[in-house]
């Protein structure tokens, strides 16, 4: 970074500051993790010279209890070297057919991911929103940004499903309830991407929904249209017209990719006979509200009764599980990325 001519490019500078800073704190970790075992290798020869102290004991079983809670956050952090897991990551839930329930149930995800999101010390803006007719959302999508953020959220693509009393049904009975969970990596300015602008159709619109009463006075929301794939980008959350074209390119640019590596990986699973096709028939995880309480990932089979707290944002342990077990789904996409 000393070097002479090191800002002359700035993107590429900070680009840079960002990896080392990356680098920084993931080798800062580990040193004060080497220390922490230091300090309890002290206090256990400590202890051995006290005649066995209680307290001690306690002290001991305490901190080696949360250094062993350490030591899995870190090991998980090792598995997310994945080309774009560092990037940010947008993310899109639509509801699926059952009407108001559904766009109920998406409204309950967004909350759900929002937490979640906070929790981890992540940043998210709603780039899409369009509210259902009489609750919910119909869809959303918002991008999160933060360490490895797409490393973790690339768990939750796929078809959630609930299960539960129906608040709108008056004769109480219980409704199943579908919406489907994409997740993209969003491409950084130097990942070359072919566009042509002919391939595109741009229209502008007045904004609706959230966002405050000035968004909704001009045209400033953007729909870009990609032709040839018929993906369709829309952003309404900037005042600028021009602001929200740009995020709106950027977006479409990274589902262009995201459609290029599926059609890779799905002629890679036609020659080796997976049927494992991402979309809306994959369900990867069962919301149980009655007649009993249950939260569990088909994929690897981690489950919760504790639906309060997933629903709070308390995902952690379905993301880890399927990062433990491989993310066999995702891995077959990384080889293709990388190619």
């Amino acid at each position: 970074m000393s070097e002479p001519g090191f800002w002359d490019d700035q993107d590429s500078a900070r680009g840079v500051m960002s990896e080392a800073a990356d680098l920084k704190r993931i080798t800062g970790k580990l040193r004060d993790f080497q220390g922490k075992v230091d300090d309890l290798q002290v206090l256990a020869e400590l202890y051995e010279e006290s005649d066995e102290d209680s307290d001690i004991l306690a002290e001991l079983d305490q901190t080696s209890a949360a250094m062993a809670k350490e030591v899995d956050v870190l090991e998980i952090e090792s598995f997310l070297s994945g080309k774009f897991d560092r990037n940010a990551a947008i993310m899109s839930i639509n509801a699926g057919a059952g009407g108001t329930e559904s766009c109920d149930w998406a409204g309950m995800l967004l909350r759900q991911y929002t937490r979640w999101a906070e929790r981890n010390e992540f940043k998210v803006e709603t780039q899409e929103y369009h509210a259902g007719e009489e609750a919910g959302i119909s869809s959303v999508t918002f991008r999160i940004e933060g360490i490895n953020a797409y490393g973790y959220a690339k768990a939750e693509r796929g078809v959630h499903r609930l299960v539960r009393i129906s608040p709108f049904d008056s004769n109480n009975r219980r409704h199943t309830s579908f919406c489907s969970v994409d997740v993209i990596a969003e491409l950084e300015e130097d990942d070359d991407i072919d566009l042509d602008e002919k391939d595109l159709r741009v229209d502008t619109y007045r904004a609706s929904g959230k966002g405050g009463q000035h968004v909704n006075k001009t045209d400033s929301a953007v729909r870009l249209t990609h032709l040839p794939t018929g993906i369709v980008v829309t952003c309404q959350n900037e005042r600028s017209q021009h602001k929200n074209k740009t995020a709106a390119m950027k977006t479409l640019k990274s589902r262009l990719f995201e459609h290029e590596q599926d059609q890779k990986r799905a002629a890679m699973e036609k020659f080796y006979g997976e049927k494992g096709e991402i979309g809306w028939g994959n369900q990867i995880r069962s919301y149980v509200f009655q007649p009993y309480q249950m939260v569990k990932d088909l994929r690897t089979g981690v489950e919760t009764s504790n639906v309060d707290a997933v629903m709070d944002g308390e995902i952690d342990d379905f993301i880890h599980g399927w990062l433990r077990a491989g993310c066999p789904t995702q891995r077959n996409k990384d080889i293709q990325l990388d190619d």
